[in-house]
């Protein structure tokens, strides 16, 4: 993921990125499915994915910890 892009998640609210770690969840699983059946071309995928939603769940939890009383 490019700094840009990690700016563009920065820049999003609540519920969209929660949209956004949903629907990086569910292309992850059907990337682990299409790699079961060996239908899927590009291994990378499942690590850019995987280090995508990381990312994502890493700026949910500050968002959620800067909302809390007592969050740094």
């Amino acid at each position: 993921m490019s700094t840009k892009r990690f700016t563009e998640l920065k820049n999003l609210s609540k519920d969209e990125l929660t949209t956004k770690i949903r629907e990086t969840e569910a292309a992850l699983f059907e990337n682990k499915m299409k790699r079961v059946t060996g239908q899927l071309a590009d291994a990378a995928t499942l690590w850019k994915l995987r280090k995508d939603l990381a990312r994502m769940k890493m700026l949910a939890g500050q968002s959620v910890q800067k909302q809390t009383p007592g969050g740094k």
